[in-house]
Parts: structure tokens; sequence; C-alpha cells
């Protein structure tokens, strides 16, 4: 799905259920890569086994947020310091966006977020349907309309986040709403590779615009909408809903 509007300032401490990460200033990037002053509004009393953990929540949201810019390289060392820790955490969690696919090694210099067109755009959208569509079917006709009923808080907090352009916040609750949808299945599997191709497809492509935020309020509206038919259990409308979904994840 599409993300956009204004990102909200993040931070590396992430209290349960808030999709909150670390802001990435201009200073942290790979060309800037001495020690800034310590942020005073990171918190320095970080549980260290947590600490890595903390940082890869806070990085990913700054690529969902666009603060780190497809192309740009990005310093682990410079990073550490505006977060408050060493660089070690910071190295540990761009290695495993390396993994991802999220961003490469530079030697000597850091990590550069990667650059993605419109071929790859179309592509995860693409293999997102196959999976999911046919799970939202198939679970459409199979699950009582009670157990549709439990997701609504999580459908409400995307067309919150929607609403005041919380571009963090929505790809969180977006991935939050369709992991509960496919979770329906019972196949933890299914759940973990849709999750990873959708964090994947919320990445910014490079040179693109912000997404509007009439765009971001369709989105939300669709799973209103879907959560609707399938508490209504109205399979045609279901079926056109999620097909939707999914066109709009590639607009």
């Amino acid at each position: 799905m599409e993300q956009g509007g204004a990102c909200e300032e993040v931070r590396p401490h992430v209290s349960a259920g808030s999709p909150e990460g670390a802001r990435v200033p201009e200073q942290a990037r790979g060309e800037h890569t001495h020690d800034g002053p310590r942020d005073p509004q990171v918190p320095r009393a970080v549980q260290r086994h947590s600490v890595r953990g903390q940082i890869l929540d806070a990085l990913r949201s700054a690529l969902a947020c666009g603060e780190l810019a497809p192309g740009q390289v990005y310093s682990a060392p410079a990073l550490g310091a505006r977060f408050g820790v060493s660089a070690t955490p910071v190295r540990e969690a761009m290695q495993r966006l390396a993994v991802e696919g999220a961003v490469e090694t530079v030697p000597n210099r850091g990590f550069r977020v990667s650059e993605r067109g419109p071929r790859e755009i179309a592509e995860l959208a693409e293999v997102r349907a196959l999976i999911e569509v046919p799970v939202v079917l198939r679970l459409a006709h199979s699950v009582p309309p009670a157990s549709w009923c439990a997701l609504r808080p999580l459908a409400d907090a995307t067309v919150a986040a929607a609403a005041i352009g919380d571009r963090v916040a929505y790809a969180e609750s977006d991935r939050a709403f369709h992991r509960a949808v496919l979770a329906l299945a019972g196949n933890e599997q299914l759940v973990a590779v849709a999750d990873d191709l959708h964090r994947r497809s919320q990445w910014p492509p490079a040179n693109a615009p912000a997404a509007r935020l009439a765009d971001l309020r369709a989105d939300a509206a669709e799973h209103t909408a879907l959560l609707d038919a399938l508490i209504a259990q109205d399979f045609a409308a279901v079926r056109s809903l999620v097909a939707e979904h999914f066109e709009g994840a590639n607009r």
C-alpha cells in the first residue's frame, strides 16, 4: 500500500503499541562521519539486549518515512552518535537490513540505502497479491464474523494514522492489520513471508515524490471497507476490494 504525508519525529526507544523509531538527521549521513553531540531526547539507559532491536526498528521507520534516502550513504558511528549508542548495534542493525535488501555495504564508508525502481515496486505488489488474495478469499468463507470484528481496532489504527499523515505510524499499522488477517489462516510461515514482502514494498523508491495524503486516507479506507464486507460475508465485495487494494499498492 502507499504511505505518505508528513513524517513524525522518531526516536530509538519504542514503547509497546507505539510505532516510533529514531529520527535520522542530516548530520548522520555517511558524508559527515564525525561524532556529533548526543541528542538530549535520546534515553541513555537502554537495556543492552534490546538496543539492536530498538535501533533496527528505528532504522526501518526511517526507511519507510524517507529519512534514510535512497542512494545516500550513512555511517554507523555517526548514526550511533545521534541515537546515543555505540556504533556496534547500529552496524549490526544495518547488516540485518543489508540481508533484507534495504541497504548495501560501502567499504570504509558505511551503508548505502538501496535505490529501487518502478519495476521492483510492481513485482513486489504482484507477489504480495499472489500470496494474500487467495488466502483472504478463502478466509472470507471460513472465518466467522466475530473474528473479523476483533480486527476493527487494527483497521481503525490505519485510519487514525492516515488522518494525521503519520507515515511511520501508518506503515506499522498497515502491516499489523495485514498480519492479523493472514494469521487467521494459522500458517506462521505465510505470515512471516507476507510481512517481509510488505515491509519491502513500503520503502520509497528513488526520486519518488511523497504520496499524497488523499492516497494514504483512501488506502486506509479500503481496510475498513474490506473488514465491513468480511463481517457482512459479502463475498463479491470482498473479491473486488482485495483486488483493488493490491492494485493500489502498485500506484
